[in-house]
């Protein structure tokens, strides 16, 4: 029988040899960590490679992405549909190993990692969705949600400001069940890290309430194992594992140094790593007795069958429970979600009150949340003017895990990092808010939310130069073009009640993507509508208001500036001039319909065009051509009552008539 060290040594083989056969890549991180892995991945973790969407399986997180080939040799040494032509094809056009692991696209990767510091926070919010879902639907003797969360993590994960949010907000909420190995190799690309990072690890997390093991040999199989064990009995904390380790462990040279930890190791080091580890096979080749005792399939699928066999038995007791959890688990809405809602916007519709859409968005939260138990909300620290909560809401703590409201602190990042985290995970539908400005602390992890895919909500307010008086600092005027920008992202700046609903409804039902709702600080006024009109907003722009026949000019606007552009309708209507008013609350879902549809609003023949928002014009140039013009911000902001903020930029009323008249004369 292979001992662990040859176990382990098959992770290193097959590290080195991708990386070597990519001609790039990172395998000092692989071969420095194969021994804690082969400990936790033989004897703890939870998972069938034949179904790597288990909903109980534990869930393991590579945080120091940059180090795959670890990830993705325990992936085909367990049996996940990941081959050896797989691992070749490292690095690769359209392989299934990336660079760096990429949620939807490799079977087993949990969440998509490489930005240091996101997989340890991602993992948080996996950790706390568990704690969360388990105490919703688990009844004594039915523990149908139990399973733990595992991360490798390194110094640059350490050394990352989002692990400093993430993991002191994990201490805070007790998370037990998360149970994270610090690789303390010392090294990263630079060099020694003692220039540059002499921070008390232990000591911090200690402060953040985290239970730590200290000193444990990295290379030492009987003390990984202990240590894992000590970590799991400590139910009321999580736990850091702080494990000393040599970077490209095995190595004669470069083990130790910088030197291999981004760096192919070279065919003669290669070579001689093999001499030292005793490891006499040729690239890419592993015996048949070290697949067999790393195959998980068998014990994996024994493991889920229990597993079923216990959710039969909670089904036959909590029927209604374990149906919702079904539902949940599927990402299914309520069967009667359709008529719900749109009773309450044509509701909405009908009463045509004037209120801000970050008070619009409570609403639709207030009506959506009583018919989805899913929505687990938040804000960072800013619930009272994000408006975020809702009657039914209930703060999550450390003593009670029963609620569906998080209070993220002043952690903007770390918010949207977990939020991520949670979504991934399962079983709830998350959404957090802060003010649009403030997405800028976060922007990598919203990016990483749109490559995922993730159903991760994001709630922006205070959206524009409308804030006023605290002026330029606070005053978002290229975020949303920005936030338009990103791949897979959908944007929505709604003018009022009725289209923020309508946001809302699409976010709710988008699952394959990210939502960021911008929504306005001041008040603004219901537009009048059509049902047909109503039914048109999920289609990103319609047509609000129109003249008969074909329009001489078209004014296309987004959230508060619609406002400006229905009162300017008015005046050249009635100066002869005929105008059609756009609403464009999102762009992205514009952009998504069939050309006919596209075409039958903003006509190509038509080549007076404004489009109008308070902030960077640039973005609306697509949709104006260049015979338009765009009203907009190009500069930063002014601190100043709203009124005189927007008169100051021109964006009025009478500057768009004069601007209209232009165009047209």
């Amino acid at each position: 029988m292979p001992s662990r060290r040859e176990l382990a040594n098959a992770i290193r083989a097959l590290s080195m040899d991708a990386v070597q056969k990519a001609k790039s890549g990172h395998p000092g991180a692989p071969m420095g960590m194969a021994d804690i892995a082969e400990v936790l991945w033989n004897d703890f973790l939870h998972h069938n490679p034949n179904n790597p969407h288990w909903a109980n399986r534990d869930r393991f997180v590579l945080s120091n992405g940059h180090g795959s080939m670890l990830l993705y040799s325990l992936l085909h040494l367990t049996g996940y549909k990941v081959t050896l032509d797989d691992l070749k094809q490292f690095r690769q056009l359209h392989s299934k190993t990336p660079g760096h692991p990429e949620y939807g696209h490799t079977p087993g990767v949990e969440t998509t990692t490489g930005p240091l510091g996101q997989g340890i926070s991602n993992a948080v919010g996996m950790a706390l969705a568990e704690k969360i879902l388990a105490a919703h639907f688990n009844r004594d003797g039915h523990e149908i949600v139990n399973h733990h969360t595992y991360v490798f993590l390194g110094d640059g994960c350490m050394m990352e400001g989002i692990s400093h949010e993430s993991c002191s907000l994990a201490g805070t909420f007790e998370l037990g069940k998360l149970i994270a190995f610090y690789d303390d190799n010392g090294i990263s690309i630079d060099g020694h890290v003692k220039g540059w990072f002499t921070d008390d690890t232990p000591k911090r997390f200690e402060a953040y309430g985290w239970h730590v093991i200290r000193g444990v040999d990295g290379h030492n199989s009987e003390s990984i194992r202990q240590a894992t064990l000590e970590a799991q009995s400590v139910t009321n904390k999580p736990t850091l594992i702080c494990c000393k380790t040599i970077i490209g462990f095995g190595s004669p040279h470069l083990a130790g140094t910088h030197d291999c930890h981004g760096s192919p190791l070279g065919d003669a080091e290669i070579a001689a790593t093999r001499e030292k580890l005793g490891w006499h096979y040729p690239p890419f080749e592993i015996p048949s007795e070290i697949y067999d005792n790393w195959n998980a399939i068998e014990k994996g699928t024994a493991a889920e069958k229990a597993w079923n066999e216990k959710f039969s038995a909670y089904k036959s007791s909590y029927p209604d429970l374990a149906a919702e959890f079904e539902r949940r688990l599927a990402k299914k809405l309520p069967e009667n979600w359709e008529e719900k809602v749109m009773e309450t916007i044509f509701a909405a519709d009908t009463k045509a009150e004037k209120v801000a859409t970050r008070k619009a968005s409570q609403n639709a939260i207030e009506a959506y949340a009583h018919i989805l138990p899913e929505l687990l909300g938040g804000s960072a620290d800013l619930t009272g003017s994000n408006l975020t909560n809702w009657s039914g809401s209930k703060e999550i703590t450390r003593s009670d895990d029963t609620g569906n409201y998080i209070h993220y602190g002043v952690r903007e990042f770390g918010m949207s990092t977990i939020i991520n985290g949670i979504s991934v995970h399962g079983g709830f539908i998350p959404y957090g808010g802060t003010f649009l400005m403030f997405s800028d602390y976060a922007r990598n992890g919203i990016r990483v939310a749109a490559l995922m895919r993730a159903q991760s909500i994001f709630v922006y307010t205070h959206d524009s130069i409308g804030l006023g008086e605290d002026g330029p600092t606070h005053q978002a005027v290229e975020q949303a073009a920005t936030l338009r920008y990103i791949p897979h992202m959908s944007v929505w700046r709604p003018c009022d009640t009725v289209e923020t609903l309508v946001a809302w409804k699409t976010a709710i039902e988008h699952t394959n993507g990210p939502t960021a709702l911008l929504l306005s600080r001041q008040g603004l006024p219901c537009q009048k509508r059509t049902p047909e009109q109503i039914k048109s907003i999920s289609r990103g722009g319609y047509i609000l208001r129109d003249c008969e026949g074909t329009p001489n000019l078209i004014i296309i606007a987004t959230g508060s500036e619609v406002e400006l552009a229905e009162k300017a309708f008015e005046s050249l209507s009635n100066s002869g001039i005929k105008t059609r008013v756009v609403s464009m609350p999102s762009t992205d879902a514009f952009d998504n319909q069939d050309e006919s549809y596209r075409e039958s609003v903003l006509p190509t023949k038509v080549k007076a065009r404004i489009a109008v928002e308070a902030g960077i014009p640039d973005y609306w140039r697509k949709y104006v051509g260049l015979e338009g013009k765009v009203l907009g911000v190009d500069t930063f902001g002014e601190s100043a009552p709203a009124e005189q903020v927007y008169k100051y930029f021109g964006l009025t009323v009478e500057n768009l008539i004069t601007v209209a008249k232009s165009l047209v004369s």
